[in-house]
């Protein structure tokens, strides 16, 4: 199963894995992303794989990755 890594030591709270990872992630007051399921690291439905991906590659700090991912 693909997980959605989220390195809180590089991200600067820009929120554009929120715009882009609607249906997986939402911002916080600062503009932080948190996981719509609560989880710290929160599984992606396959589905989205290619989106969460495309996330990953755009985040300007890179402080996202799948992990897990078999593809």
């Amino acid at each position: 199963m693909t997980r959605l890594h989220i390195d809180w030591t590089l991200c600067d709270g820009r929120g554009l894995c929120t715009e882009l990872l609607e249906e997986m992630l939402a911002e916080d007051d600062w503009g932080f992303p948190l996981a719509r399921d609560g989880s710290a690291e929160p599984a992606v439905p396959a589905p989205l794989e290619n989106a969460a991906a495309h996330a990953v590659s755009r985040c300007p700090m890179l402080a996202l990755r799948l992990v897990g991912r078999t593809s």
